[in-house]
């Protein structure tokens, strides 16, 4: 799939590190000094960059970009790629995801290891060998001029929403939270009336899931848009429509294989632009909160180089 012919330059300067302790509930926080150890044979300076908090993760790494950093290498899950994505996006940095999160979907999907200490020598070998991989990215936009960048996946639907409900909740802690925020959206599941415009073409349905892939995973495994394809210059988008909450609690399973678009109330199209409105929903992208429907997303080809 990502058969992409290589790019042989990455620009001089200190490779930029972001880290995030509390990835993956920090199963991998005792391992920053093994994978900064193995980032050093790529040959270049590091920089640690500091951050206590998602939006200083995301200012620590454009200022490191303003800089002049060669490189960003994230060590984290998809809310940390997330964060860094939105600096390097569409410049000549190159950026190396190390999959330590709860949800590594981006890394996977660009073919880095799972294993964080083999992404880390994948990423460092590219670095020596001054090689890069372009993939693309997807750009949404808002009416008032926002705009987000993410790798995976958006979500815009029952997933978003559920989402939504965990964010609020002061109890419980930790994973019994989403457990208890996809019971209490369940008890209320409802279609909601969408407007999609597909590369300018209108399309009105009513869906309980909505997700805009320019990878194919999310959710740390979920194939909800399994065919995409992120060096194909399109965004996959998925739409389950008027499910109840039987037929959704027996379809969500087979998102796991990517096989729940066989179902008869599952479509899914293909394009460079979407436009995508409905009353009261927050999207998801890369499992971050973004922005407020309604949104423009387009597929911008080439738009990061990876070291891989």
């Amino acid at each position: 799939m990502l058969a992409v012919t290589a790019h042989h330059h990455v620009p001089p300067g200190p490779v930029a590190v972001l880290a995030n302790p509390t990835a993956g509930r920090g199963r991998h926080r005792g391992l920053l000094p093994r994978l900064l150890e193995r980032l050093d044979a790529g040959g270049r300076p590091l920089r640690l960059l500091t951050a206590g908090t998602p939006a200083e993760a995301e200012a620590a790494c454009h200022a490191a970009v303003a800089d002049g950093a060669g490189a960003l290498v994230a060590v984290g899950g998809d809310g940390t790629v997330h964060r860094a994505l939105q600096a390097v996006a569409g410049t000549a940095v190159p950026f190396g995801p190390v999959p330590a999160g709860t949800g590594n979907d981006f890394a996977a999907d660009t073919g880095f290891p799972a294993d964080p200490l083999a992404a880390v020598d994948v990423i460092a070998a590219a670095l020596r060998d001054g090689r890069t991989r372009p993939v693309d990215l997807a750009r949404m936009s808002a009416p008032d001029g926002g705009h987000r960048w993410y790798g995976a996946v958006l979500a815009a639907g029952f997933d978003a929403i559920v989402n939504e409900r965990a964010n609020r909740m002061r109890w419980p802690r930790g994973p019994r939270r989403y457990d208890l925020a996809i019971l209490v959206e369940l008890a209320r599941l409802r279609p909601r009336r969408y407007t999609l415009r597909l590369d300018g073409e209108e399309l009105n349905l009513d869906a309980v899931l909505v997700a805009v892939g320019n990878c194919a995973s999310y959710g740390g495994g979920m194939r909800i848009c399994p065919d995409a394809d992120p060096t194909d210059g399109l965004l996959d988008v998925v739409v389950g429509g008027r499910f109840d909450r039987r037929t959704l609690m027996r379809v969500k399973p087979r998102i796991y294989q990517g096989t729940h678009v066989d179902h008869p109330l599952v479509r899914s199209y293909r394009a460079r632009t979407v436009e995508l409105a409905a009353e009261g929903i927050t999207t998801y992208a890369d499992g971050e909160r973004a922005l407020d429907l309604p949104v423009r997303i387009s597929a911008v080809p080439q738009a990061v180089r990876l070291l891989r």
